[in-house]
């Protein structure tokens, strides 16, 4: 009865990928089509995509288990995420569609090169994004796997066999549309999911006023902002920065600012991703934290498999196991697609062999997505110990890498090749130091005296390097 919605669900992924292969074939730019979708979602597609991409298996199980020890403090801590779709559609959405148009970009490193003209930055940050996205990848595949373990009772190996499969087809036949229509899906299950599962322990605890009682009388640090001094107020601040601003330098959710239709589905998709994003948040973070005085006795990532084992009927697990399963696949749907597309179209056509036709194109392009995704796969099966660590140390080198030469080559005039450069070295530089080390400036998360340095190099070196020249400017400023 757990197996029956999770295996439906699936088939419905491989179904749409079938579907979106066909309707790829039949039109012309493959590039364009098969890496972001023929600049045609709506407002609600974009949303959910959005959402669905940033959403992972932290949202779902990694976060609401630390919930479940910490309490509402965490809850204060997670909520920092709410303004992610807002911020990036915001800040980056009208100016990158437009700006990705001129250029015929379908890559956030498309549009470096044609803002910095620069080898070693289009180089640098391909080779950046292919290794954090593949570190990324693996750990989101261990993560879907261990579910899958704890709440059927099957082996870790035929779950990783059962979501790995299904990940690596469908995005390698269906491509970016693929992606994203899986990723709408998969919003409204990780929603549907929340909900069940918010009620069903609420109702398993009799209600939040009995269950308020029981956290006063037995943990009332839970119910402070700080959890009794074990979340420090720099790392809540510094979590604005990790989880909030910094995600502007997220290619795999910048990118989504390149593949909308018009102005309104990107105002709209502004609108209904905060207020999904908030919900998600706050509801599975409030089941970590509920379930402690509900279902006691679980720790960590088997907290959230234990409360939907012991609180909802079968049939209803299978669903809410489909909802972190969505999170997770999203996400590695969308890092495999910027993987493929990094390596066929950043390094292979800019810098291998250039002009080929349409059809040779395709089917590289397919072996790519495939080969990148088996190979995650085989590293999945006996994962190191250190998983956990190298899927947030990547996700820290992605914004040190992409933030300020995204944001400031949109916005800075005086933004140029120099800084952009010098910028990403440092800031890869100090990431690595700050975080082998662990040096916590004030208690600090280590990407924020990160992005410091970052920036300040970058000014540095735009402000004495080259000048950039004047068909650049005028390309970017319409100067």
């Amino acid at each position: 009865m757990i197996l029956i919605p999770m295996i439906l669900y699936l088939v419905l992924m491989f179904a749409i990928a079938i579907y979106t292969n066909k309707f790829t074939s039949g039109k012309g730019g493959f590039m364009e089509e098969y890496f972001i979708g023929g600049r045609s979602m709506g407002g609600f597609v974009l949303a959910m995509t959005l959402i669905a991409t940033y959403s992972s298996a932290s949202s779902f199980v990694g976060g609401p288990g630390v919930a479940y020890s910490m309490g509402y403090g965490w809850i204060l801590l997670a909520m920092i995420q709410v303004p992610t779709a807002f911020l990036t559609l915001g800040v980056l959405g009208k100016k990158f569609a437009i700006i990705s148009r001129k250029i015929n970009a379908v890559t956030v490193t498309d549009y470096l090169k044609a803002r910095y003209n620069n080898k070693f930055i289009v180089i640098s940050t391909s080779v950046a994004m292919v290794i954090f996205f593949a570190a990324a990848m693996v750990a989101q595949f261990i993560g879907g796997a261990k579910l899958f373990e704890a709440v059927t009772g099957y082996s870790y190996f035929i779950g990783l066999v059962i979501f790995g499969i299904t990940v690596i087809v469908y995005t390698t036949i269906g491509g970016f549309r693929a992606v994203a229509i899986t990723d709408a899906i998969q919003g409204i299950v990780m929603v549907l999911a929340t909900i069940f599962l918010l009620v069903a322990i609420i109702h398993a605890g009799g209600g939040m006023a009995a269950i308020t009682a029981k956290m006063i009388e037995t943990n009332p640090s839970a119910l402070t902002p700080t959890a009794g001094g074990k979340i420090p107020i720099p790392f809540i601040l510094s979590f604005w920065v990790l989880v909030g601003f910094a995600v502007l330098g997220l290619p795999q959710t910048t990118v989504r600012c390149m593949g909308f239709k018009d102005s309104k589905s990107l105002h709209r998709a502004m609108v209904i991703g905060t207020v999904v994003v908030g919900f998600l948040m706050l509801g599975m973070h409030l089941v970590g934290t509920l379930g402690a005085y509900v279902v006691p006795g679980l720790a960590g990532d088997g907290a959230i498999p234990g409360i939907t084992v012991k609180v909802l009927p079968p049939i209803l697990a299978g669903i809410f196991i489909a909802g972190p399963l969505a999170a997770i696949m999203s996400t590695v749907d969308s890092m495999l697609i910027l993987a493929s597309a990094s390596i066929i179209k950043d390094l292979y056509l800019n810098y291998g062999k250039g002009n080929i036709d349409e059809k040779t194109l395709n089917k590289i392009s397919f072996m790519t997505t495939g080969i990148i995704g088996i190979g995650v796969f085989i590293f999945a099966i006996k994962p190191p110990s250190i998983i956990v660590w190298i899927n947030l140390f990547a996700f820290g080198g992605l914004e040190a890498v992409f933030l300020w030469p995204t944001i400031l080559g949109l916005y800075w005039k005086k933004a140029n090749a120099d800084g952009a450069l010098i910028s990403i070295v440092t800031g890869l530089i100090s990431f690595f130091i700050f975080t082998i080390y662990k040096v916590n400036p004030f208690g600090m998360h280590q990407i924020v005296p990160t992005l410091a340095i970052a920036l300040v190099t970058f000014i540095a070196g735009s402000l004495w390097g080259r000048k950039n020249d004047a068909e650049t400017i005028k390309l970017f400023f319409g100067e």
